[in-house]
């Protein structure tokens, strides 16, 4: 277990899905991992938070007007300076989907694509620090991306995050895992193992989130509605299987080893 007031610049802090079936979503997720969905906010778009045991774990919202939801998840990472983040990314090949923009006192927001194209948010926390509890059952794990282009990956997080990710290679896979600097936990990882991503299937970041058992969870999500991707089995770190809620939006579950 990770407790945190808030999350060390540069680390993942939030996560937030963007869903076709709000409500659909909001039943989904409580009864998987026993979340409370929150009141969507009229205020901020319809955007509600979902709480485990009254502490904001992730976020959701469903179209914006015109542009529709894609259902998928998207991570934030922290910054203390999300001006100079947002030029950093750019200047290392990044495309802004939404300049900075202050939401109330919680804090400031911004999102890019990045040369990859994966969708990642940039969070400047106010009053906000994002979720501050990690490695329990219904709480984030780890994130990790699969990408053609290791190496501009790699170095894009390197030169626009700060990371300094422990690099391995195994069976001719690269991957770079980012340890959390405040408990040397690995928090993020990317890799080029893109033969795991389904065919037509754009590179993104997924989300694990930990689960006290994979199986009974796998189990749980087939009879919620949704799919099973990638059948539970034991690989590297713990037990991890892919699966996807209703709507489509993919994520693994997660139990580590030990």
């Amino acid at each position: 277990m990770t407790n945190r007031p808030v999350a060390p610049p540069r680390a993942p802090c939030w996560v937030d899905l963007w869903t076709s079936d709000m409500e659909g979503s909001r039943r989904f997720y409580s009864e998987l991992f026993g979340w409370q969905a929150g009141e969507p906010r009229p205020d901020h778009g319809g955007y509600f938070m979902f709480n485990r045991a009254g502490i904001p774990v992730a976020g959701a919202m469903g179209d914006m007007g015109e542009a529709r939801a894609d259902n998928t998840w998207k991570p934030f990472f922290a910054t203390d300076d999300i001006e100079r983040t947002l030029k950093l990314a750019t200047g290392h090949g990044a495309t802004v989907h939404l300049p900075a923009m202050v939401i109330d006192d919680l804090g400031s927001q911004a999102v890019i694509a990045d040369p990859a194209g994966a969708v990642t948010g940039i969070w400047q926390p106010g009053s906000f620090p994002g979720f501050t509890v990690l490695h329990e059952h219904g709480t984030p794990s780890f994130i990790a991306i699969d990408v053609h282009d290791y190496q501009t990956e790699v170095t894009f997080y390197r030169q626009v995050f700060g990371w300094d990710p422990i690099e391995e290679v195994d069976s001719g896979h690269h991957y770079a895992g980012y340890m959390d600097p405040e408990n040397r936990r690995p928090i993020a990882g990317i890799g080029d193992e893109v033969e795991s991503l389904a065919p037509g299937e754009s590179p993104h970041w997924s989300v694990f989130w930990q689960s006290d058992d994979v199986d009974a969870s796998v189990a749980k999500v087939s009879a919620l509605g949704g799919a099973v991707l990638t059948e539970a089995a034991d690989h590297g770190l713990g037990r991890v299987a892919r699966v996807a809620d209703p709507s489509g939006a993919p994520f693994w579950l997660f139990r580590p080893k030990g």
